[in-house]
């Protein structure tokens, strides 16, 4: 079991294969749930033309590599300082979005990706490329509906991982109509211990 303070790296798989590689920091982690955080200055790894951005919209996607063989670079987190609670076997995390400077809270987002598994280093899933943006009162709106969608036609989303976004899918706003957590506000306070520093990606963090 990991401790808070500890760092970990946030591992996307894809084709056995690191994609994208974020430093993490433990907040909390119970059998139930891993807490983590990532904030500005934190090191991370991308295939390069997203790092270049780390904005999709100006990298490449995965099915622009049909033989896996895309280049990593070093990026680094900026901006906004992100609270992400994942639940084992879940094929979504729910994440928490400040403006890192002002602590203005921008939102709540739902990122489907594939339950993750521990790894030497920290953990590892995969993007669904499918999300839901929450405002702070709660409204939302689907996100990346057509990249979805794509990667789909592209064989680059397994029938299981439908099938779990499909079962997730009332899960998820069941929990949102109630305000059942995370959605509760219990973590809407939270901020990073002061003496924690940026964090640098684990030593092996590229080894599968």
């Amino acid at each position: 079991m990991w401790k808070p303070g500890e760092i970990v790296a946030w591992r996307g798989i894809a084709g056995n294969r690191p994609w994208h590689i974020t430093s993490a920091i433990v907040v909390n982690a119970k059998p139930n749930e891993l807490v983590v955080t990532v904030f500005p200055g934190a090191e991370g790894v991308a295939e390069k033309t997203y790092a270049m951005g780390m904005r999709k919209k100006h990298g490449k996607r995965r099915w622009d590599f049909p033989e896996n063989d895309w280049a990593l670079a070093n990026c680094t987190w900026h901006t906004n300082r992100v609270l992400a609670v994942v639940e084992p076997g879940k094929y979504y995390s729910i994440m928490f979005f400040w403006h890192h400077e002002s602590n203005k809270f921008l939102g709540y987002y739902v990122n489907f990706q594939t339950p993750f598994v521990r790894s030497h280093c920290g953990i590892d899933t995969l993007d669904l490329d499918l999300d839901i943006d929450i405002e702070p009162d709660f409204g939302f709106k689907w996100k990346d509906e057509d990249d979805y969608q794509m990667a789909i036609d592209h064989g680059l989303i397994a029938p299981e991982w439908i099938n779990g976004i499909e079962n997730a899918k009332p899960e998820i706003f069941d929990r949102l109509e109630k305000r059942q957590y995370p959605f509760d506000g219990s973590w809407l306070d939270w901020m990073p211990d002061p003496n924690w520093s940026p964090p640098k990606l684990p030593e092996n963090w590229d080894k599968i």
